[in-house]
Order: C-alpha cells, then structure tokens, then sequence
C-alpha cells in the first residue's frame, strides 16, 4: 500500500487505539477561534502581548520556576539551553542518555552547531542514574534527564534515584536540564505535582504538541536570569517568530482539561497491562506501567506486522498502531501506544476484541 492509501484507511477506521483523537484542521480552528473570541485574544508581537506572556508565567508557576519562554521547537530550546549551562561552567561536556532526543532524533545539531559535547552515560535500556553520573572523571557542566523515557518504553527513574541525582548535581554544580517533553505523563506516573518533579531541575522543557495536543511549540523553564539570556539565543537563532499566538492558543485552550485528563489516562493503562496479561505473545517495555505509554513487542517482523495491522483496519475498522520498527531480534518488531483520548474513551469489550484480533493474527502468522 502506499502512503497515501494507508493514510486513508487510518483516517476511515472507526476506532483508533493510540494517541488522542485527531481532529481536522478546520475543526481545530474553528475551535481556536471559537476560543479567542471569548477571551478576546491579541496577537502577540515577537512574544510580547498579554496572550504568551499570561501563558509562560502560568507554565513557570505550575513548575515552581521562576519564568518561562514560549519556543518554537523542542529541538531549539534543549540544546540552547545546554549551551548556555556548559558557558556559564567553563565546560563544554553535557551528560546525554543513548536514548536522548538529543542524539537520535536531531541530526547533529549540538555537535555540527557547536553547542556542546556529548558524553553518553548509563545502560541503554534503562534510566541512568546517580552512580552512572559519579563514575565520569571529567568535568560535567551539565546532565540532561528525560522524564519519562520515551525511547525505552516511557521508563521512569525511582523517585529515590531522581532526588539523589538532583542532589548530587547540586553538590557539584552541575546543570541539570529536564527533557519534560512529557513532564506531564510523568508527574501522573510518580503521582505527584508537577512543581515535585521540577523541584531540582536548574531549567526544563515542556511540549505542547504531545500529550496537550496543540499545534507546536514548547516552553523552556528556569530563573529569570537564565531565560534572559535564553531569549537573545532564540533570536540569533532565528527562534523569534513574529506570531506566537497561534500555537499559544492552540495550547493554552485545552491546557488545563489535558493537564486533568492525565491520571485517568495513566488508570487505563494500569487497565491495559491487566489485560495483556492473558496474551504471553506480547511483551511490554517497562515490565510495569510507569506513565500512559509503552512499547509492545510483537514476535513477527516489522513488514508482517504492518500487514496485520492493515488487514484489521480494512475488516474490522480498527486503527491498532500508528508505526513499527526493527528490534535488536530478528523476526521481533515493536510500537508505541500512548494511551489518551482513544483509549480512555474506547468501550473495555472493543479493546479486549482488538487484542484478540491482533492475537489472533500473530497466532497464524506462527
């Protein structure tokens, strides 16, 4: 099939398992809009303008930090970030996990940028942690933790470990930057508020296009001072975009509603590993669930995979996964779940038929 035609057998399955519901582009303005009329919404100038400016402080309080700078893109904001940790420490070693953001999925760019230099620490396939931290001989500017871990199933550290590696890095003066691309997730994972898991960080990343579901964007959170100098490197960078607002708005206007959505989501994954108790076929990463996300393993390849998950959208109208990819075994293929809308609003007995169906259908491919 092509791109096209698998995009449109998603798009006419009734029943979607991962991520939130998707809406079309006409609704979503139509609902931002619908939003800024009502609370008489202004374009922001540069960022400056009641709008971003109400939104950062809120972020800012929710975290327990200082102030907040509404940014364009993850992928910006982190390794600024870092630069400035690793000029303000004379060092320019950052301690980075394999599974970072930052090393697989952004070309380079602290490296060919000249930003900083990476050092990889810890195992993996697991969170790294304060020993893992202790054993680098050199000077550290600054460590990034990513909370929870996305690339390893949405591992989270023990809320033990975490406090341990805030105060070491306290101790040693060593930055440490918080990748909260899903800091909301988390917080519902270790059942404490958001300022909790801040508390320690010296500057955090926020997103708003994932589990808040806007249109883009994100937020780097520290003191005052840091997101001052933090802002001139957005403009030499060409970060300051002349509108803010509509990805502000797109964000802000189911802000609190997703913020509260969370736990529920994080309960029905709870639900969820219940039940893939009953199929030994599926292995899931973490063992536990940790946040409303995970990855599950199936014993087929990924080109098998994606056959099945097609012909059970073409005959039964459900969406199971959005992408597969190779494991380190063959014959082994794996996917993503995060569990949001979809799931928490789908009915216990369409799930369970969805997990039959797709046992089923591994049942025959042995």
């Amino acid at each position: 099939m092509t791109d096209a035609e698998i995009s449109a057998l998603r798009l006419n399955c009734p029943i979607h398992l991962p991520g939130h519901k998707a809406i079309t582009p006409a609704q979503s303005f139509t609902q931002m809009a619908s939003w800024c009329q009502e609370h008489q919404v202004q374009h922001d100038t540069y960022g400056e303008g009641e709008l971003v400016q109400d939104f950062e402080k809120k972020v800012a309080a929710l975290l327990g930090m200082e102030a907040g700078l509404f940014c364009i893109t993850g992928t910006l904001t982190q390794v600024t970030a870092l630069r400035l940790a690793c000029e303000e420490r004379g060092s320019s070693l950052v301690a980075l996990h394999a599974s970072s953001h930052i090393l697989v999925h952004e070309r380079s760019n602290y490296q060919l940028l000249q930003h900083f230099q990476a050092l990889q620490i810890g195992n993996p396939h697991r969170p790294w942690t304060k020993k893992d931290l202790q054993a680098q001989p050199e000077k550290i500017a600054a460590a990034q933790y990513e909370l929870p871990m996305r690339e390893i199933g949405g591992q989270l550290p023990a809320w033990e470990e975490l406090d341990d590696i805030k105060a070491y890095c306290r101790e040693q003066d060593i930055h440490l930057h918080m990748d909260g691309a899903r800091l909301w997730e988390a917080a519902a994972g270790y059942g404490r508020s958001l300022a909790e898991v801040a508390a320690g960080f010296d500057t955090a990343y926020v997103s708003f296009y994932k589990g808040i579901g806007g249109l883009g964007g994100a937020m780097l959170l520290g003191s005052a001072d840091f997101i001052a100098k933090a802002r001139v490197w957005m403009h030499r960078q060409g970060g300051s975009v002349f509108r803010r607002s509509p990805y502000v708005v797109a964000a802000a206007m189911q802000f609190d509603a997703r913020l509260a959505a969370v736990p529920a989501c994080f309960a029905r994954t709870q639900w969820l590993y219940e039940e893939l108790r009953a199929y030994p076929q599926f292995k899931a990463n973490p063992a536990t669930p940790q946040c409303n996300m995970l990855h599950l393993y199936l014993p087929v390849d990924r080109e098998n995979a994606i056959a099945i998950r097609n012909r059970i959208a073409q005959e039964h109208g459900i969406w199971l996964f959005n992408n597969t990819v190779h494991t380190a075994l063959p014959g082994q293929c794996m996917f993503e779940w995060y569990v949001g809308d979809n799931l928490l609003a789908l009915d216990d007995n369409a799930l369970r038929q969805a997990l039959r169906l797709l046992a089923g259908a591994l049942q025959d491919q042995g």
